[in-house]
């Protein structure tokens, strides 16, 4: 079976694949013995794009083991030391000394155990039992788990802070895995994710790389778009390892505060509602029913002050404002049927409009353009 939506966007992908591999090792981590050998076959490979994010991936299906972490590269001496002094800047960078910091899929603890060192509250997730089992004999404190729904609860959380570390690129659902981080993590964590550097296999052609254990071929601007979909703003990228590993530093996206609104709409209620009660109820008038007026009648409550509303659409006269019912009249009622007072709530028009009642009323009406600053009052006559 093959994908041909994007595991992300969920935009079709393009049509025919950028590239198709066959007799390919089914899985990185698969090595026939003498007795199996017989068995084993190769499977194909089909690399797509997507038309909508940009994102490269296989079509294929994920390998059996894709929640389980396993680093044959972790024994290093020489990434473990630059691991260290990275993970001490970055936890030092964001004053995470003595916070929780959780490790998603940790595998055998390779980097998790250097976090005890730096004065964290180190936890780890993974889901091979074999690697917890270890980790948990040395003493790290990891749970047994993966990450498959949004809303799954990870223990000991929230967390401050998190790392995931060459691992999304197994990750058969990446949004269901990201937002069940953002829901484990607080408001104010940062986490630190990496991934193989496409940027770098596509400048040297290493076509070698593709292999179906990494379903995604991240570049910095598919990863952060990967990101932000799923509520992560990047705050810092680089290039580690020669250019072969991308690593991104990500917070939570701030809930946006538009409390301003509220504000702004209480006092300018209170500035029209003081202009209306100059006049008395039934003795103003506001030209405009265009979607601004309609909604700041609505929302202020209004209408049982008003008189009627003017507006110069044919298509609106003689009929009735959405929701608050007050008649839309043409501007000629202005003289069958005076008032003492009108507000004018055309946006961009109003200035226009405004010229026009001083041309046809100059004696006695008052008039008043709602701005976006307030109420300004444009003319207040003495005889009212």
């Amino acid at each position: 079976m093959s994908h041909h939506t994007c595991r992300v966007c969920r935009h079709d992908l393009f049509d025919f694949p950028l590239l198709h591999f066959p007799n390919m090792p089914k899985a990185a981590q698969f090595f026939p013995n003498s007795e199996s050998l017989i068995l084993d076959t190769g499977i194909d490979i089909d690399v797509f794009q997507c038309p909508g994010c940009g994102l490269v991936q296989l079509s294929n299906e994920p390998v059996p083991y894709y929640r389980e972490v396993i680093r044959s590269a972790a024994v290093s001496p020489l990434l473990l030391d630059s691991k260290e002094v990275q993970l001490y800047d970055f936890l030092d960078k964001y004053s995470l000394h003595g916070k929780k910091v959780i490790e998603i899929g940790c595998g055998r603890g390779e980097f998790l155990s250097l976090l005890p060192f730096f004065d964290v509250d180190a936890y780890g997730l993974e889901y091979s039992d074999a690697s917890v089992a270890f980790c948990l004999e040395n003493g790290l404190r990891v749970e047994k788990g993966f990450p498959d729904r949004d809303n799954v609860t990870l223990a000991s959380g929230p967390f401050d802070a998190f790392l995931l570390l060459m691992f999304l690129e197994h990750i058969p659902e990446p949004n269901i895995f990201l937002q069940a981080i953002y829901n484990n993590v607080t408001e104010e964590a940062v986490g630190l994710i990496e991934v193989p550097n496409f940027d770098m296999i596509l400048e040297k052609g290493l076509f070698s790389e593709f292999v179906v254990d990494h379903l995604f071929y991240f570049s910095k601007d598919t990863l952060q778009r990967t990101l932000q979909f799923n509520g992560f703003d990047v705050v810092d990228c680089n290039e580690l390892r020669d250019g072969y590993v991308i690593s991104m530093i990500v917070k939570k996206r701030d809930r946006l505060d538009i409390s301003l609104f509220h504000d702004h709409r209480m006092a300018l209620v209170s500035d029209i509602a003081e202009y209306i009660n100059r006049f008395g109820e039934k003795r103003v008038a506001i030209w405009g029913a265009g979607h601004q007026a309609l909604s700041f009648i609505s929302l202020s409550g209004i209408e049982g002050k008003i008189r009627y509303v003017v507006d110069s659409a044919l298509f609106k006269q003689g009929k009735y404002t959405p929701a608050t019912h007050l008649p839309v009249v043409p501007p000629k009622t202005l003289h069958s049927d005076p008032v003492s007072a009108i507000i004018v709530m055309a946006a961009s028009y109003s200035d226009e409009i405004v010229r026009l009642l001083l041309e046809d009323f100059p004696a006695y009406l008052n008039i008043a353009v709602l701005r976006d600053f307030g109420l300004e009052i444009i003319s207040s006559p003495d005889n009212k």
